[in-house]
């Protein structure tokens, strides 16, 4: 999940493959819910019809969801990042770079993740465990992921303002990102 949100971020093209039509949509939806303070702006197509398997050789970023059978004419794609649903794999191409979250913020978000997964590792080294664990609800577990991933943008983010500039020369101020900074 980590690789296919850092491709997303980074304008990556990512290529759902399931033979569920269900799991392709939510899929994808949650990709994009991940992203939340964020909104992907390139082409987003979480079922894609047969008759347009063509748009997949775009040179443009996008998120898009495609049925298994047609497996076989996405092994040619070398620019594509292929999430098997399926399977529960993920391929990335040798020719794909995909910049991953700096270090401490990725082994913070993993640990994080990890937690509101699996909730029984928090306790399975100690001596004298705990007698119940609540396991979340779905619906309380859907939050606490979007928790985690919206505390990454929060650490990601913050200092932006230190590389807005304002330049007052004009009638009105005008405000410009500083790239380097």
């Amino acid at each position: 999940v980590l690789y296919l949100f850092c491709a997303a971020l980074t304008e990556h093209k990512i290529l759902f493959l399931s033979s569920s039509y269900q799991r392709l949509t939510d899929a994808c939806r949650a990709l994009l819910a991940l992203m939340f303070p964020l909104k992907y702006s390139f082409t987003y197509v979480p079922i894609l019809p047969a008759q347009l398997l063509e748009v997949l050789s775009t040179p443009t970023p996008f998120i898009i969801g495609v049925h298994s059978i047609f497996q076989t004419e996405t092994q040619e794609l070398l620019d594509v990042v292929i999430a098997d649903l399926d399977g529960g794999t993920v391929n990335v191409p040798e020719c794909v770079h995909i910049s991953l979250l700096p270090e401490p913020l990725l082994q913070q978000t993993r640990e994080a993740l990890s937690m509101v997964l699996d909730p029984e590792l928090e306790v399975a080294d100690l001596a004298f465990p705990p007698s119940t664990i609540s396991a979340s609800s779905l619906k309380m577990q859907d939050k606490e992921i979007r928790a985690v991933f919206l505390r990454l943008f929060a650490q990601l983010l913050q200092g932006y303002r230190w590389c807005l500039h304002i330049i007052r020369i004009h009638p009105e101020p005008v405000i410009r990102f500083h790239k380097v900074s």
